[in-house]
């Protein structure tokens, strides 16, 4: 019963995804405070990106009572540093996999409105190529294809290009990357190193739209992009920027679920 939980959230942060993850936590019948009772709790949830600042972070740990422990997402060295510093224990939520999984389909989504808005044409009937096919890239391709685009997926692994080939999309090898983009005016690249280079982007038509979901720095020459007259769009945390609510949610589910891998919150 709720009654019995004695666990104690500080939820830090003010943006959209941390008060929904807070919510979320309450839902499920956990005590959550702010940031003026840190001391009193047990498990700290710290905003995301959790990058730099380690000197505010320091003094913000060191509050902490003995045994608390913390979670963040997308944790740097200054962070994890900072809390080494102060003794408590931090870890990155993003680094589970049930969550990458989740917080795909926000991403596709917010792409697919990102495209809408950037296009004259319909998706239905348009071809269009996606770069990847981990997490994103296959939770954007077969919503894409489900709108009717004729999706055609670049990846190097052999076994992805069969995955997507059995969801009924077309698939290229990225290797041969430069000799598919001639065909093709709507691009989005979800793989996290340099795929579309100079050279590559020369091949799409003027006017074309490029959009790179990868985390920094990127898989898109965006400089060059530009030069050559093309729309490039990136489009990073489109999970907090499209469906904030529902990020935080999945976030408080996902530290929920490390907790009670170790005999907490059940």
């Amino acid at each position: 019963m709720a009654s019995e939980k004695k666990t104690v959230f500080a939820v830090l942060g003010t943006d959209a995804r941390q008060r929904a993850a807070a919510d979320r936590l309450r839902q499920r019948g956990w005590q959550v405070v702010g940031r003026e009772r840190l001391a009193a709790a047990d498990v700290i949830l710290l905003p995301m990106p959790l990058s730099g600042e380690s000197e505010e972070l320091v003094r913000l740990l060191t509050g902490a009572k003995p045994g608390a422990q913390a979670f963040g997402g997308r944790v740097g060295p200054a962070a994890r540093q900072a809390a080494a510093q102060a003794g408590v224990p931090l870890r990155d939520y993003l680094e589970r996999e049930e969550l990458a999984v989740l917080n795909a389909v926000p991403t596709a989504e917010g792409c697919i409105a990102l495209l809408l808005q950037n296009r004259t044409r319909t998706l239905w009937n348009s071809p269009v190529l996606v770069l990847g096919y981990g997490r994103c890239g296959a939770a954007l391709a077969v919503r894409l294809a489900a709108l009717g685009a004729r999706v055609t997926v670049a990846a190097r692994s052999p076994g992805q290009r069969a995955q997507a080939e059995s969801q009924g999309l077309a698939v290229r090898d990225l290797e041969q990357l430069h000799r598919a983009l001639p065909g093709f005016e709507t691009v989005v690249n979800t793989i996290p190193a340099p795929v579309l280079g100079r050279r590559e982007l020369a091949a799409l038509a003027p006017g074309s739209l490029v959009i790179d979901l990868a985390s920094l720095p990127g898989g898109v020459d965006l400089e060059a992009a530009e030069e050559l007259g093309l729309r490039a769009i990136r489009a990073l945390s489109l999970p907090a920027r499209c469906a904030p609510v529902t990020a935080g949610e999945f976030v408080a589910d996902t530290v929920l679920a490390m907790l009670r891998e170790e005999g907490v919150c059940i």
